[in-house]
């Protein structure tokens, strides 16, 4: 088997979270800036075998697209004319900034480091991928 990647893409930031070989377990990645983030991901799938990629679906609560739709629209297209083979899911992401948050109180994170936003959208990523695992 191989990975399953998953993005919680941002205008600045994008939160990235994968799966063991097995697809068993989610994990936090890493963050990258957004205008780097084709690179980073050439360059992690020539290193690692990934089977597919979850982009976040960011919608309303009456299931209209969030006005960021827009942006992972661009980002989609570019990466389909860069990774045809590739294949790419959506996935709601309602809510999971607000999980992230609470996971970091849960988790026992001081002030300081709940106020990172980067960590926050890795650990976003890692709920959009637990919630594709375990739907």
């Amino acid at each position: 088997m191989a990975r399953i990647l998953a993005l919680d893409y941002g205008t600045k930031r994008t939160g990235i979270a994968v799966t063991d070989e097995l697809q068993l377990i989610a994990s936090g990645l890493t963050t990258v800036n957004t205008r780097e983030l084709m690179i980073f991901l050439e360059k992690y799938f020539r290193e690692e075998n990934v089977e597919k990629m979850l982009v976040g679906e960011p919608k309303q609560k009456d299931d209209a697209p969030s006005e960021s739709e827009v942006y992972i629209a661009e980002f989609l297209k570019e990466f389909n004319e860069k990774f045809p083979e590739m294949p790419v899911e959506r996935v709601d992401e309602r809510y999971t900034s607000k999980m992230a948050f609470q996971t970091m109180i849960d988790s026992g994170l001081k002030k300081k480091k709940r106020r990172d936003k980067a960590l926050i959208d890795e650990i976003s990523a890692t709920i959009i991928l637990q919630n594709y695992l375990y739907k």
